[in-house]
């Protein structure tokens, strides 16, 4: 508590904090627009994050704010660039009606900032703990029109609606049609989404009854809670130490991918270079994107030393009715790192070329390109009036993938 009060006590400090956060977020380019720009240097980020330090309540980084017994975040303060990037593609303006989904104050003072005296903007969580917690931090603060909601925001908050924008800031597995419904006629909605396994925040616009994407940004947030909670199947090949993990159901027969890691492995170099350091989320959702079987290859490293290669990233892996193949690779030097793929299983050599062939492909055609275009349909959409590309299908929704 002593340290709370001393950082309430340091508005020199604090103000010099805060200067200091908003000029890196600028030289980052997370800031592009003076709107923006202005409400990051008026809203006072240490007072929605009281328990921690002066210093780490201006850090770009993630503030904790609640756990579960697992130590598990169940909520937290986003880290500043995020924020900034999701406003800035959310195109908040004067005057509009807005809602967050997800609360933790700072942001919905952000957004408070962006609308002006002529807007409205409301918060919604369906944690007690965090809305009261939410109230607080905004009327310390001086956002007392923000409204701040208790709900599962499954159904959105129609008594406010509708919305020019609709920000959601914990990770979707789906868009249950409330939001969409609650837009107005090319309003956005800005929401972190599950694609497959990767977690993606779409900035989406709305055309009628479907929504198309204008920003996709790799990033991560606590998962959804309640109604649009979905837990992830995992399939284990050996014990707890390997496992598969998938986004959807396990595939038909998983019990031909008993033993798989037993047979002969098959290793298969792409020739593919890349940075050390350096994201490489395009090959990601590429690789999301080309196999039907795609899921993620769990390994816990200090239990199965020299067991199987080590994957890459979050284990990049597809499956193949009794055959498996995930991307590893090895480092070069200090700087590039060269991409392979390894397979196990009856047809491992097969499997694994066509993953490695999908990483040739990604790095002639879309490694340098902007990923791909997300569109999100009602989940009575018939194939004939989807585009052409990747569908994921959602108990809501029907998402379209789409590469240039």
């Amino acid at each position: 508590m002593a340290e709370s009060v001393g950082v309430l006590d340091d508005e020199q400090g604090a103000a010099e904090a805060r200067a200091a956060l908003v000029d890196k977020l600028i030289a980052d380019g997370m800031i592009t627009t003076p709107v923006v720009e202005a409400a990051f240097r008026a809203v006072p980020r240490h007072l929605f994050a009281p328990e921690v330090s002066l210093e780490a309540a201006y850090a770009d980084h993630i503030v904790r704010t609640k756990q579960d017994k697992q130590g598990v975040t169940l909520s937290s303060v986003s880290a500043p660039w995020l924020q900034a990037r999701m406003l800035e593609s959310a195109r908040v303006g004067p005057g509009m009606r807005c809602l967050e989904i997800g609360s933790g104050g700072y942001n919905a003072a952000l957004m408070a900032e962006l609308v002006g005296p002529a807007g409205d903007v409301t918060t919604v969580d369906i944690d007690p703990d965090v809305t009261d917690r939410a109230r607080r931090c905004l009327a310390a603060a001086g956002y007392d029109q923000v409204r701040v909601v208790l709900a599962d925001a499954e159904d959105g908050l129609p008594t406010s609606a509708r919305y020019d924008v609709i920000l959601v800031t914990a990770q979707a597995w789906d868009v249950p049609p409330a939001w969409t419904d609650q837009l107005v006629e090319g309003g956005r909605l800005v929401v972190p989404l599950r694609l497959r396994g990767l977690n993606r925040t779409v900035t989406f616009e709305s055309r009628g009854d479907w929504l198309e994407s204008t920003s996709v940004l790799y990033s991560g947030f606590v998962s959804m809670r309640g109604i649009g909670a979905h837990d992830k199947p995992t399939l284990a090949l050996d014990g707890e130490r390997i496992t598969l993990v998938f986004d959807d159901d396990l595939p038909d027969s998983p019990d031909q991918l008993a033993g798989v890691l037993g047979t002969p492995r098959v290793d298969v170099d792409t020739g593919v270079i890349f940075p050390n350091r350096v994201s490489f989320e395009t090959l990601q959702l590429w690789l999301a994107t080309a196999f039907d079987g795609y899921c993620h290859l769990a390994v816990d490293k200090e239990k199965t030393p020299g067991l199987i290669p080590p994957p890459v990233g979050m284990g990049h892996a597809a499956v193949d009715g009794a055959s498996l193949a995930y991307l590893g690779g090895d480092k070069i030097d200090d700087d590039w790192f060269r991409f392979g793929v390894h397979g196990f299983g009856p047809e491992a050599a097969t499997l694994a070329e066509a993953f490695a062939a999908q990483v040739r492909h990604w790095n002639h055609v879309h490694r340098d390109g902007p990923g791909p275009r997300v569109t999100l349909h009602p989940r009575n959409t018939p194939d004939s009036e989807l585009p052409g590309g990747r569908v994921i299908d959602r108990r809501h929704s029907r998402i379209v993938l789409l590469w240039p």
